[in-house]
């Protein structure tokens, strides 16, 4: 017996399912599938009817009209016929729920990552300041927000001092 044979005869449906959602990506960083982003939150199948369960990385985020039709047409490549996509806002989406895969893909795509967590997920004892954002280009600490807002909410726009290079930091949410 393989190794592949086993596994395809231990998986469950849920699991097939959460594979497919977890292959659409981020509209905006196309580089982050959504469950990268932490955003693919559950994958439930009964009979033949799949439920896709997501959170917004902030209320409003243009990028969930496409994220849904991406799951359906997913889906839809794979047969599922019947798809239903929830979407959930509590609770609130947190950068500690992005991957540390999903972290390494932003730093090659030269949009530096969150550093720190969130106070979102409770945690207690000391505090972690971020003082600098690490560039993506080269790896220095002599960095300079330029505006709090960059491309989209969740980003920051940074420049580096050594190497010049502007780039985008995804904020600690």
């Amino acid at each position: 017996m393989y190794v592949s044979d086993f596994e395809s005869r231990t998986r469950t449906p849920q699991q097939d399912a959460w594979d497919i959602a977890a292959t659409v990506v981020d509209p905006e960083i196309p580089v982050l599938t959504i469950a990268d982003l932490g955003i693919l939150r559950d994958v439930q199948v009964t009979d033949s009817k799949v439920t896709v369960t997501i959170t917004p990385t902030y209320s409003g985020c243009p990028a969930m009209d496409a994220i849904r039709d991406d799951l359906y047409t997913a889906f839809a490549k794979e047969g599922y016929q019947d798809v239903h996509v929830d979407l959930v806002l509590s609770p609130a989406w947190t950068t500690d729920w992005m991957t540390e895969s999903g972290k390494q893909k932003l730093q090659e795509y030269g949009i530096a990552p969150p550093s720190g967590n969130s106070r979102a997920g409770g945690h207690s004892g000391p505090i972690r300041l971020s003082l600098a954002v690490k560039c993506p280009q080269c790896n220095s600490l002599n960095t300079k927000e330029l505006t709090r807002f960059g491309s989209t909410s969740c980003k920051a726009l940074y420049v580096c001092q050594d190497c010049k290079e502007p780039f985008d930091y995804f904020k600690v949410l």
